[in-house]
Formats: structure tokens, sequence, C-alpha cells
């Protein structure tokens, strides 16, 4: 069951991808893991005999909204030397019952607590969550909440690099990073009207993107005029230090 690391999208592929009955999961379901930001696998329960076997695995995801939701992966061989197949449910009563359904006369309950390997990782009752999820929101819940965009978040990013005309604008590493963005809000951080003592009018605007890991990039837009033909020239920068120093720059000598 072990794979190398995946980011939660190739993950949730790879659940579906090799379950013969992913097409019986709630479509919400599916909508809601499409935010997933972070995931945790477990194992949960294993039962090994006479060449059968039955696993139950945990998938749980933490949500953009902070939530956690968890798929049951079912995993066994219905015949002896026979290859694994794979389910997968969205509730825990759903894999219990399957799991009952397999040949393993006289075996334990999958999801009994005192039988051999059951209920690892948490209670029978799953309510337990796995100590990195619960972590991850934590931290997500200490994070200050933005009104976030959810969509053509990546495009954002893109057309924002695109049309940055600084020289030391960004590179490819920044544009990799933000082009996974599932989220923006575009915040107004300073503005200057035209008829300053330098003639030039400003704009700094912060673009805040969330990422598909749950990290947070803002990138900083300095708008202005300070250019030779009065026009308006985007630069975009990593920190709002460097744009707002920027600023200083035009403002003392335009371009």
């Amino acid at each position: 069951m072990s794979v190398p690391y995946q980011t939660p999208e190739e993950h949730l592929h790879t659940l579906l991808g090799r379950a013969l009955n992913s097409f019986e999961l709630p479509d919400e379901t599916i909508r809601r893991l499409d935010s997933a930001l972070a995931y945790d696998s477990s194992l949960y329960s294993a039962h090994h005999s006479g060449g059968l076997h039955r696993e139950t695995h945990r998938h749980t995801f933490l949500l953009a909204d902070g939530s956690a939701l968890t798929l049951w992966e079912l995993a066994h061989n219905s015949a002896r030397g026979s290859q694994p197949q794979h389910e997968l449910f969205a509730d825990e009563e759903e894999v219990r019952t399957a799991a009952s359904r397999l040949p393993f006369a006289g075996g334990p309950d999958p999801f009994d607590e005192a039988a051999p390997g059951g209920g690892a990782g948490g209670g029978a009752g799953g309510d337990a969550l796995p100590p990195e999820i619960l972590r991850l929101v934590a931290e997500y819940a200490a994070l200050p909440k933005r009104e976030y965009i959810t969509e053509g978040s990546a495009d954002h990013a893109r057309r924002l690099l695109r049309r940055a005309e600084n020289a030391d604008r960004p590179g490819e590493r920044t544009a990799r990073r933000v082009s996974t963005a599932l989220a923006h809000q575009i915040i107004q951080a300073f503005r200057s009207p035209c008829s300053d003592a330098s003639g030039f009018g400003f704009a700094l605007y912060e673009h805040a993107f969330l990422l598909h890991d749950g990290s947070e990039v803002s990138l900083w837009e300095a708008e202005h005029t300070a250019t030779p033909d009065g026009r308006h020239m985007c630069e975009v920068y990593l920190s709002q230090d460097a744009a707002l120093a920027a600023m200083e720059r035009r403002a003392g000598q335009p371009s």
C-alpha cells in the first residue's frame, strides 16, 4: 500500500483509480475533496490467514475550510494467491459491512479493538483524527482568515507575473509555486493621488495565494505612472518592503 510522497490531489487520484467501486462515492464527497490541502494515511485493521488477507486503511484529508474528511479503503483478496482488490467508502459503517462479508470464517471483527491489529490508529468509533491531521487543523485555524476567491487563481498568478516589467521580478521557481494556487485575494495596500509632489500616481496591491500544500504566498504589485511617457507600469516583488523601495526609487527617478 505504500507509495512515494504524493500531493493530496495525486493521492486521491490513486485511491479512485484502484478502487473497484469509486463510482459509488457521493458526488458531494468528491467535490469537497477537490479542496484538500493535506492528508494522512494509516492502517486501521488487518487480518491475514491461510493465504487470504483483509486490510482496512484510513485516509483523512484536511480541507481548505479547516474541516477533515475520511475515506475508508478496504484491500483484500477473495481467493488464495489472487491479486488484491480495493474498495473505497465514505462511511465507516459501510466499510465495516463490506469487510464482514469477506471469506474469513471465524476471523476477528476488523473493527474490534480487542482483535489483533484491530482499530490500529484509532478507536472503533473512528472519531479520533491522526496526530498529523490534528496538527494541520490547529495550524490552519491559527492563520488569519482571508476572503479568498476560488476561481481562476492559477491563471490570475500567471497573468500577474506576465505583466510585470521589472527585471528583478519573481522567477521560475515562484511561478511554479503559484501555478498550484487554489484560491487568491487581492488587497489594495496603498494608493497615492497623481497630484502629489512627484506628479506620478502609485498604487500597491497584495496578491495573496492559497496553495495546494496549505501554504500561503503573497506577491506585491507596484503600479505607477513614473514612466517617461506617463503610461501605467506594473512591477511585481516577493515582499512588501521590496515593492515600497521600488516605488521610492521610481518617484525620484522615473524610467
